[in-house]
Formats: C-alpha cells, structure tokens, sequence
C-alpha cells in the first residue's frame, strides 16, 4: 500500500497548468500538427511526381 500512497503524493505535489497555460499548450500541439502534415503532403507530393515522371519515361 505504501506504493499506492505515493502516487498520490506525487500527483498532490505535481504543479498543474493553469487555463491559460493549457490553451497555449493546446494551440501549440495544433500548430505543430499543422506543420508537419504539410511537410509530409509535400514530401508525398514530390515523390509521387518523381515515381509517375519514372514510370512515363519507361
């Protein structure tokens, strides 16, 4: 029990973001997944392009 007794104490020590915090963290983690789905389509789209322009000259 004394395992589960401090997990508890932990998480009563553990400082917590507020709302205004939480928000930022929120819009950061879109703004990341914005950006990276938009490297990825462009990676995807370029070598699409390079694998048709292949496969046209053969």
């Amino acid at each position: 029990m004394r395992f589960i007794g401090s997990i508890f104490t932990v998480l009563k020590d553990t400082t917590w973001p507020d709302h205004n915090q939480r928000w930022k963290d929120f819009l950061s983690v879109l703004e990341y997944t914005a950006f990276f789905t938009l490297v990825i389509y462009i990676f995807d789209k370029l070598l699409a392009f390079g694998v048709i322009d292949l496969i046209n000259r053969f």
